[in-house]
């Protein structure tokens, strides 16, 4: 399905209106899908969102899903659980927003809650979504790279830690720091580029280095600074992760670090790597040959740029009328948590770990 033609018929509601509820929301109408109302715990969060959209505002999720068929998902992490247990227990289509849960034990029995439901399920990595990824897993599938082996998965920020005092920076609520806000699309996308390979083994350290301080220089930060009593995650992670045939993933993700930023990664295969910017949209691809003279060929692909959210949205629709599985499963986004749960365990026992271990 195109945005264009996103169907018009499925009633949805939002739970969450915060800043990607809005997001959310803006895009929902964009697209034609009716907007029902919006749930969120918060008297002040639902006036603005009924004042905007013009729809209807809930204190209570049930009784918004009384009157949808689908439901986004938006909340902070922590109560993921509870408004995606209770839409799957109506059979209503979910599209949840990242992660799966705010810890393995609380994503595993949203997993397990899903696969009873006959609602549609999708899981928001949106990055999966952007035009120069879509253009790289379609050469990957039709063999331009070969064999991809590695991924080089990058997610730095200079200085980039969200509101010290807000959920994002409160391990109660939000489950972990930089790792798990960050790192989730970094581990998903590679793990997406490569198959969705077996995981066998994790190794990484976590660091709370810069979120802790009483003085963290920062230009700007995306809510009030409450200092860091008010931080209790990691603000960066490396990790190693090894899959089924020796297929591999290095992982760099960080709030905050002394170096420039970058959000590159490189997906190296035994005919040709690709190396793209989530934030630019770049896409260069890297080979070799020995036609007529042995020499290096790299070759800039230059795409539009897409609202992934807006394109995430639509397939998320298609999937409702259509089946099929245009975008992230429970299964891999369970896989991908216990990969961020594996990294955390393996920091803290200072080894490696897999993803059986207790």
């Amino acid at each position: 399905m195109t945005r264009e033609s996103a169907s018009p018929a499925v009633p949805t509601g939002i739970v969450g209106l915060g800043n990607i509820g809005h997001h959310h929301a803006e895009r929902l109408v964009d697209l034609g899908v009716p907007l029902v109302g919006g749930m969120d715990v918060s008297a002040e969060a639902r006036e603005r969102f009924a004042n905007q959209y013009s729809a209807k505002s809930y204190a209570d999720h049930h009784a918004l899903y009384d009157d949808v068929d689908a439901v986004v998902i938006t909340t902070p992490n922590k109560f993921h659980e509870e408004y995606a247990v209770a839409a799957f227990e109506r059979d209503l289509h979910v599209l949840l927003e990242k992660p799966l849960g705010h810890t393995v034990e609380s994503a595993a029995r949203i997993s397990e809650a899903a696969a009873k439901s006959s609602g549609t399920c999708m899981i928001g990595f949106n990055n999966r979504f952007m035009n120069a990824v879509k253009l790289l897993q379609k050469r990957i599938e039709r063999g331009d790279l070969g064999e991809v082996t590695h991924v080089e998965a990058n997610y730095v920020r200079r200085r980039g830690i969200p509101g010290r005092g807000s959920w994002f920076t409160r391990k109660e609520v939000s489950g972990g720091g930089a790792l798990i806000d960050l790192g989730v699309h970094a581990i998903d996308l590679s793990l997406y580029l490569l198959g969705y390979p077996a995981v066998e083994e994790v190794s990484g350290v976590t660091r709370s280095e810069f979120g802790s301080r009483e003085e963290y220089s920062y230009l700007e930060m995306w809510g009030d600074d409450q200092g860091a009593t008010a931080f209790d995650v990691d603000d960066s992670a490396s990790a190693f992760v090894r899959c089924a045939d020796d297929r591999t993933i290095s992982l760099e993700v960080a709030w905050a670090t002394n170096r420039p930023p970058t959000h590159e990664f490189i997906v190296r295969g035994t005919e040709a790597a690709a190396r793209f910017d989530l934030l630019t949209n770049e896409l260069t691809i890297h080979s070799a040959s020995a036609d007529v003279t042995d020499h290096m060929l790299d070759t800039t692909v230059e795409t539009r740029e897409n609202d992934t959210h807006a394109d995430e949205q639509a397939a998320f629709f298609d999937m409702i009328e259509n089946g099929g599985d245009a975008g992230s499963s429970v299964e891999e986004a369970l896989t991908v948590q216990r990969i961020v749960d594996g990294i955390y365990r393996s920091s803290k026992d200072g080894r490696s770990v897999t993803l059986d271990d207790t």
